[in-house]
């Protein structure tokens, strides 16, 4: 099996391990497709607490079934599938000890991988593997955040953060339900792209640095309903401001940093909820998966890397330079 490890903070290395084979209630998925989230890169870099190493990194990947253990009956050989981030948290409350793919277990980034059976879920048919492999994270975060952690609701308004993974599946997500979107980012490039998806409003965050002001102008006054916070420090305290009285704020990324501090009683007086995100169970996946295939959903693909370049898609998605996800494809 060849892979890619992490075996100290800042180095990807190409090697190889014995092929894995499944043991009772496990499956063997050769993995077609894998994608990167901004996690991977902070671990890849030291930056996601005291990592046990090496470790293969990466939580997204998809493939196909090409093996099963003894007692197997969730999956069949040839069965196009995805691993959950969360090896650990199937349905219901998370568990108290995470077993994420990529940091607390050995990640997607090889060509061969053996997961439990209970931790893996089929793929939409209308999708392919570079597609499938962008969910497991980003998209399954977006989910959880509008439709488990809060209640979207048509006609309600939804500000986001960005256009990584997490908010551009959110975008898709807020306009499925018929929401209405205002999305902020520091590139005007970005925005006019951004555009062609169908936000409905975009501010530039370079020429409107305090832009909680104009959020409150587009809602009249009222401030938007949700939040999907991926930015961290920098920004909590004005999506706090933007948002309305028993608003919804959830709290995802860390990407301007972790240390925030932000009025308290403010949040109480407004009665606004926060919630902490960690991405989802395989029963909030599965609903997802549903709502893609009925509603023909495709996740937006910035670039795709061939396996061996992938030291070049961490430094792609470290530069910034991209919208929505980047995928690696492996020879098939």
């Amino acid at each position: 099996m060849e892979c890619f490890e992490i075996t100290a903070p800042g180095s990807l290395v190409r090697t190889s391990r014995p092929d894995p084979k499944p043991g009772p209630g496990e499956v063997a998925i050769r993995l077609a497709a894998a994608s990167l989230n901004y996690r991977d890169l902070m671990i890849k870099n030291g930056k996601y607490g005291n990592m046990r190493l090496p470790v293969i990194p990466l939580s997204d990947g998809a493939g196909q079934v090409v093996a099963t253990g003894e007692g197997v009956s969730r999956v069949l050989v040839g069965d196009r599938v995805a691993g959950i981030f969360n090896q650990a948290w199937t349905q219901g409350a998370p568990p108290v000890h995470a077993r994420a793919l990529g940091g607390d277990m050995d990640g997607m980034l090889a060509h061969m991988v053996v997961l439990p059976e209970t931790g893996v879920v089929r793929l939409p048919d209308s999708l392919s593997f570079e597609e499938g492999a962008t969910l497991p994270c980003a998209a399954v975060t977006a989910w959880n955040a509008l439709f488990v952690s809060a209640c979207l609701k048509p006609g309600e308004t939804v500000l986001l953060i960005g256009t990584g993974g997490v908010s551009l599946f959110a975008l898709q997500f807020a306009k499925m339900a018929g929401a209405r979107v205002i999305l902020l980012s520091r590139s005007r490039e970005k925005i006019d792209i951004i555009r062609s998806l169908g936000v409905d409003h975009a501010i530039d965050t370079t020429q409107n640095p305090q832009w909680e002001g104009e959020v409150l102008e587009l809602t009249g006054g009222r401030g938007v309903d949700h939040v999907v916070e991926v930015g961290g420090a920098d920004t909590l305290p004005r999506s706090l401001a933007a948002t309305r009285h028993q608003g919804h704020v959830a709290v995802i990324g860390v990407l301007s940093g972790g240390e925030v501090r932000f009025p308290v009683f403010s949040l109480l007086a407004r009665q606004i909820r926060l919630s902490g995100i960690y991405v989802g169970s395989r029963e909030h996946f599965e609903a997802m998966n549903a709502a893609i295939s009925e509603n023909a959903l495709h996740p937006h693909i910035s670039r795709v890397f061939p396996f061996a370049e992938a030291p070049l898609a961490f430094r792609t998605m470290e530069s910034g330079d991209f919208i929505g996800k980047i995928v690696l494809s492996f020879d098939r």
